[in-house]
């Protein structure tokens, strides 16, 4: 089998009203993605999904499309679609960084394996260890009165975690999370993600006045690049804290977890560059005693599918402990394929067709695509 066609299309797909999310880089109220198809001579189709943003890693729709289609796919043309592991090679030799993109090629390759296997990508990793995943859904940092809203919107769904976002003013972050435990009750955990927004003293002073709110874990509450930083704040913090901007490479998993600077690595097929990278980092954290959750960029369809075979298939990912941010397509006004996930609220399912699960829906492409 031969790789003959590659096509990198530009979308852009806005949230819901009410649904955008406000975090310490921003506010996310469109996602402007690819959507990624391989072709191959034996009539194959892989699809795939680069959840591309700039505050993340400096990835666009524009330079996504740009590399895939100068770099990238003449790299991969007429090369043999399964061997995954030395296509990622080829990528890495061409490309430094770019993980978003270089996952949607990656999630096309595994796609083409399932399908020309006849099994579920998850079963070519090695089986589901799950039935189902835990989900959370996201309240972003808005005020206490939509923070409010959106948490009653979430509860009456049958969502039975939560999120609150963290990371701007202390105070107000504070208010926050306690508005929404007290809407949620003493029985559903709520967990807080900063998205590197406090610096080591303020998230210290900020996490024990959460103390009280039986928080499940604290995401990313200061910046990356520095384990002794986060090790210092875990030694004092009340709860579990995760990485998850600190956690891209192999490297990073290495360094919090030789400084036992992290409880949890947040991990996901875009930001380790794959379903392989995302197995790779997860295997780190086994290997250091350590947990992993899904997190999420806000992925469209293709993306959480992904997600869900990688979720559904690695024992260190504990979507029970810790629920999952399988959630994007619940934020925006399409998920581009032709049948809708299984997401829940409170849990989600993996697609047990061969390859991802899904199909792509031309019509809902041909709406939101931006060339």
């Amino acid at each position: 089998m031969k790789i003959d066609r590659i096509e990198a299309i530009p979308v852009r797909v806005p949230l819901k009203a009410g649904w955008t999310t406000k975090t310490a880089h921003g506010i996310h109220a469109t996602s402007d993605y690819v959507i990624i198809r391989i072709g191959t001579d034996e009539g194959i189709v892989g699809l795939g999904e680069a959840t591309v943003a700039a505050r993340w890693t400096g990835e666009t729709s524009g330079t996504g499309v740009s590399v895939i289609r100068e770099l990238l796919a003449p790299a991969l043309m007429g090369q043999n679609p399964l061997h995954i592991t030395r296509l990622r090679h080829v990528m890495d030799r061409v490309l430094k960084q770019h993980p978003f993109t270089k996952c949607g090629l990656e999630m096309a390759l595994w796609d083409i394996a399932g399908k020309a296997a006849g099994m579920p990508i998850c079963q070519l990793l090695g089986g589901p260890v799950r039935e189902s995943m835990s989900i959370k859904l996201v309240i972003g940092a808005y005020d206490n009165t939509a923070a409010v809203k959106l948490a009653e919107r979430f509860l009456e769904m049958g969502v039975q975690c939560l999120k609150v976002k963290t990371g701007l003013d202390p105070m107000g972050d504070i208010a926050r999370v306690k508005a929404v435990r007290a809407v949620a009750g003493p029985d559903i955990p709520i967990s807080i993600d900063s998205n590197c927004g406090w610096n080591v003293t303020t998230a210290r002073l900020t996490l024990q006045r959460l103390a009280s709110e039986n928080v499940l874990l604290a995401e990313q509450p200061i910046p990356p690049n520095d384990p002794a930083a986060m090790a210092s704040l875990r030694a004092t913090a009340p709860m579990p804290l995760m990485a998850d901007e600190s956690v891209f490479t192999l490297s990073d998993a290495w360094g919090l977890a030789h400084a036992g600077a992290v409880d949890i690595f947040s991990v996901y097929p875009g930001k380790h560059g794959g379903i392989a990278g995302t197995m790779e980092v997860a295997h780190v954290a086994q290997a250091a005693g350590l947990k992993c959750a899904i997190g999420s960029n806000l992925e469209l369809g293709i993306g959480t599918a992904a997600m869900l075979h990688v979720a559904a298939a690695l024992p260190v990912i504990d979507s029970e402990a810790y629920p999952a941010d399988l959630v994007g397509p619940f934020y925006h006004e399409a998920d581009l394929l032709t049948e809708p996930l299984r997401l829940g609220p409170p849990a989600a399912y993996c697609p047990m067709k061969p390859g991802l699960g899904v199909e792509l829906d031309e019509a809902q492409l041909k709406r939101w695509r931006v060339d």
